[in-house]
């Protein structure tokens, strides 16, 4: 009859609908074991039970890979501390009630006793020692410093496991799995110390319950019972040890199982392999101690033991080599064997690289005090904040090509940026409030230009009394990616990353996704009006109401220019917000109606789309005049460029024409101010009588 037509046992099939009462219920028996007396029959199985737990915890340990394979044994260590106590009282009452515990115990103290109770007190007296000074004692320790590593340990294994996400090394549910994993591991350590407590207290406990049970016995025999003093100290005492040997053992192999899962390292492999395969990975370690060996035989101790461990061992040494090299051998021959390297791996170049020269890895290994790493995570998470993007992992990697002290930034694989910095020495930037010059060398900020000084790290507060900007190294890194992050930000939003912003944004509305993709506009149009947006250093956080705003126009145009321009309309506000000062105003610069009425009447609008016709000629003055007028207003308006503002109708164009060489001077249309902004203007840009004769 198959295996699986065969009908389980009943009380299988019932014990796991009921396995979560087995430990309360069991709790709840040690009390009525503590308050009323059980026979001598029933103590000997609760003895044996003890004596069998043990060993099966003694070889769980051995065998598991890991110590978080058993993170339930602190609990255990408590519930079986409290099992032997419980036991140690219920035995003791037998044996000053009685004279008799049982089989189990008598059996124990005759045969260790064997006939002489000084032999049972010594023997007894050597296991407790054992027990207390060595194993427990070690145990405790060794959970003490290892709750206090790894505790210490941790902040460093979560950075380790940021880096590799930020890397793109694992995935989010892998990092999510590896700090669930560091977490567990910390909690049992902390556990584990914890309950090495209970262990030492237990030992102490059953020294004294087995001084107490002598002591008592020796009073119930001289007293109660009226016997001989000989013959008191043979029957109480002889039990009294055996009590205490039948609770010290278990007890000795629960505290042996504590100190080696603390001791356990991550592992493939149990504890027998694992040893074993390690003790026998040095064929040459063999061969000295077999030599050893036999120089101890040319001295009187016995030859023929030492003679035949001498031969053992070079035996198993010489099996280990001949091992050894057969596996080399494999080795190599699997290797010549590889399959060669997959060249299409190459063909999909990473999204975004940093490389660094060798001068800078410093920068990026938290062994060496590096904080790179973690600058990244928070610039991933800042322009996550600020444009509405996930910008992709941010591979690093070192390059001998570059100086010692350059960087350079990739973006598919091309070069968009490079600086270089200086480790050890700060970046002290003029941002134009510098009111006293500061002894440095010379160099330019290379994210926004501005003049600065490499100066050292002791002239930091002197440089910031002189209202400079003293930054580290890894900051003007940060700093830097942002701004290439900000100016490439379209080019990031693949498509791949538009239809997760897509998904995300159909988890709260799926009904105007569905309205509107694929229906109305395909994902390659919104994916054109988001780079559009983005182009500009919009923020497309606010996805829902730029999908309502261009599926609402969609019927009327599939211009994706003009779409954006109706996003940007209805994202006004946040528009406003991005682009006042500090002191809460839009500071802006305006322009000359001629220059308006120029550019309106140089736009040949058609069904194929919209095309400045104006001149180059006339275009450079234009874009001339525009960068001059900037250049006055930018320190009026708080050290950052204005506002252009101008009418809707020539905003895109007027954008294109300066984003060349005015890359971070925003455009803004008049009715993209919305009430409750001041803006304040710092001047007008006006062209020459040559130039409009153009």
């Amino acid at each position: 009859m198959p295996i699986a037509n065969l009908a389980k046992p009943r009380f299988l099939s019932v014990l796991p609908k009921y396995q979560g009462m087995l430990l309360p219920v069991f709790t709840m028996s040690l009390i009525l074991v503590i308050l009323i007396p059980l026979p001598t029959s029933m103590m000997d199985l609760l003895l044996l039970i003890n004596i069998t737990l043990s060993g099966v915890v003694l070889m769980t340990v051995m065998y598991m890979n890991g110590p978080l394979e058993f993170s339930s044994f602190p609990s255990l260590l408590l519930g079986l501390t409290l099992f032997r106590l419980v036991l140690n009282t219920a035995t003791t009452r037998l044996i000053l009630t009685n004279g008799d515990a049982g089989r189990v115990i008598e059996t124990f103290g005759g045969f260790v006793a064997r006939g002489s109770l000084a032999v049972a007190i010594i023997i007894f007296a050597i296991i407790v020692i054992i027990q207390f000074v060595v194993i427990t004692k070690g145990a405790t320790r060794i959970a003490e410093v290892a709750a206090r590593f790894t505790l210490d340990g941790m902040p460093g294994k979560q950075m380790a496991v940021d880096a590799d996400l930020n890397a793109g090394v694992i995935t989010d549910a892998e990092a999510k799995h590896r700090r669930a994993e560091i977490t567990r591991e910390s909690d049992f350590y902390g556990a584990m110390d914890g309950a090495s407590k209970f262990v030492r207290g237990d030992a102490i406990a059953g020294i004294i319950i087995t001084l107490i049970n002598i002591l008592g016995g020796i009073y119930v025999g001289l007293v109660q019972l009226d016997l001989e003093f000989s013959e008191t100290l043979r029957r109480f005492t002889i039990l009294t040890i055996g009590d205490g040997l039948v609770s010290q053992i278990p007890a000795f192999i629960v505290s042996v199982s504590a100190a080696m899962i603390v001791t356990r390292s991550a592992s493939k492999k149990n504890l027998g392999d694992e040893l074993l395969g390690q003790l026998t990975s040095q064929p040459v370690a063999m061969a000295v101690t077999a030599g050893f060996l036999m120089v101890l035989a040319l001295t009187p101790l016995p030859k023929p033991p030492l003679v035949m461990l001498a031969a053992s061992c070079a035996g198993i040494g010489y099996v280990l080599t001949k091992r050894t090299d057969a596996v080399q051998r494999e080795a190599i021959a699997a290797k010549q064997k590889a399959t060669p390297e997959r060249v299409e791996k190459f063909l999909a170049p990473d999204p975004m690289e940093l490389e660094v020269g060798y001068g800078l890895i410093q920068l990026v290994d938290r062994k060496q005090g590096g904080d790179l790493l973690d600058r990244i995570t928070n610039l991933r998470r800042q322009i996550a904040q600020e444009l509405g993007i996930v910008v992709p992992p941010i591979r690093i990697r070192d390059d001998v090509e570059l100086q010692p002290n350059q960087f350079r930034v990739k973006l598919k694989g091309l070069e968009v940026g490079k600086g270089e910095v200086l480790p050890g020495h700060l970046l002290a930037i003029d941002a134009g409030a510098v009111t006293e010059k500061i002894n440095g060398m010379e160099t330019t900020e290379p994210a926004f230009g501005l003049p600065a000084l490499w100066i050292d790290e002791e002239q930091r507060h002197e440089a910031e009394h002189r209202n400079y900007t003293a930054v580290e190294p890894s900051s003007v890194i940060s700093t830097y990616l942002t701004e290439v992050i900000r100016r490439h930000a379209d080019e990031l939003l693949t498509r791949v990353e538009m239809n997760r912003l897509l998904d995300h944004l159909r988890e709260r509305a799926a009904k105007l996704v569905e309205e509107v993709v694929p229906d109305v506009l395909k994902p390659g149009e919104v994916q054109r009006v988001l780079q559009a947006l983005l182009h500009e250093r919009v923020p497309i956080r606010d996805l829902e109401v730029i999908l309502e705003t261009i599926g609402d126009w969609a019927a009327r145009t599939k211009d994706t220019e003009i779409l954006a321009q109706y996003a940007r309309n209805s994202l006004a506000r946040t528009l406003c917000h991005q682009h006042k000062a500090e002191d809460g105003r839009i500071h802006c610069i305006t322009l000359d109606p001629t220059i308006e009425e120029l550019l309106a009447k140089n736009l040949d609008r058609s069904d194929h789309g919209t095309v400045l016709t104006m001149p180059p000629q006339l275009q450079t003055k234009i874009v001339d005049a525009i960068g001059q007028t900037v250049a006055k207003a930018t320190p009026e308006a708080g050290g950052r460029p204005p506002v252009i503002l101008c009418p809707p109708q020539i905003r895109a164009w007027l954008r294109k024409m300066i984003e060349v060489r005015l890359a971070s001077v925003p455009v803004l249309s008049y009715n993209e101010i919305v009430t409750g902004f001041e803006v304040e203007s710092h001047g007008m840009v006006v062209l020459t009588d040559e130039a409009e004769d153009l």
